[in-house]
């Protein structure tokens, strides 16, 4: 009898650990693809997913105790997420880690960048509108406190919140709510 009670609980615990982390964990494929096109011909294409290696060496990058939660969560399903016009890649609406890497390197090293204001150290960037602003979380003392998006304005070098987080950024960026 002890040996089935302690199965139950088991079993139960399992069930229950589960239940957690499917509330939690989103489906972003599933999501993405629900999301109203607002261009025709326009979709999404997904890139095989990240090993855990790869998210750790892109916190090592920038000395990053962790990276936001739906933005690993993303990325152990696909590496970005391609804009497709027609079948042909045009963009991206969520960059590669490599294309993370290479843009947040630039800016937080450029020399053309450090005459700005504020420095890109406290701005991750993770996509761009194509017109030269980038998108990004927030990031202080190597830590994500806050998981909403910012924008970047190449052009008055402004950072404006634009939505509380990733799923929401995605979202209105794709329906138009975002104007940049």
């Amino acid at each position: 009898m002890k040996e089935r009670k302690f199965s139950l609980v088991t079993w139960s615990l399992k069930k229950c650990l589960k239940n957690s982390l499917s509330e939690t964990t989103m489906d972003w494929k599933e999501y993405i693809k629900t999301l109203s096109l607002t261009v025709e011909g326009l979709s999404y294409g997904f890139n095989l997913p990240v090993s855990a290696n790869l998210l750790e060496d892109l916190s090592a990058q920038f000395s990053l105790e962790e990276l936001p939660r739906e933005l690993e969560e993303l990325y152990y399903e696909t590496n970005g997420v391609d804009e497709l016009l027609n079948g042909e890649e045009i963009g991206h609406l969520i960059w590669t880690i490599d294309r993370v890497i290479e843009i947040n390197k630039e800016y937080r090293t450029g020399a053309d960048f450090k005459e700005l204001q504020i420095p890109f150290e406290q701005l991750f960037f993770i996509a761009d509108a194509g017109n030269g602003d980038l998108f990004g979380f927030e990031t202080l003392n190597r830590k994500f406190d806050r998981y909403d998006i910012f924008v970047w304005d190449h052009e008055t070098d402004s950072r404006t919140w634009v939505a509380p987080n990733l799923a929401t950024f995605i979202k209105w960026w794709t329906d138009g709510t975002i104007k940049v």
